[in-house]
């Protein structure tokens, strides 16, 4: 599990990133439209998931983060 984390939200764009311990050299994929993987070159190990959409989509990350055998210490939900 990561031990630091930080999370970017664009409330015009309605979108989520998230970011999963110190910063490296990665690539991206977008396993379905409007979902993007960032994972480290070298160890595949997960970086940052971003989400487009993400007040429709919301319990995607948690699925994605099970996925990935990935915890994250915030339940991410949208009230309201």
């Amino acid at each position: 599990m990561a031990s630091t984390y930080e999370i970017y939200y664009d409330k015009d764009a309605d979108f989520l990133e998230v970011f999963l311990g110190e910063p490296s050299d990665c690539f991206a994929e977008e396993p379905e439209q409007g979902v993007f993987i960032r994972k480290d070159e070298n160890t595949q190990e997960v970086k940052s998931i971003g989400i487009i959409g993400f007040k429709r989509r919301a319990e995607l990350l948690q699925k994605l983060l099970k996925k990935f055998n990935l915890a994250f210490p915030i339940d991410f939900r949208i009230i309201g």
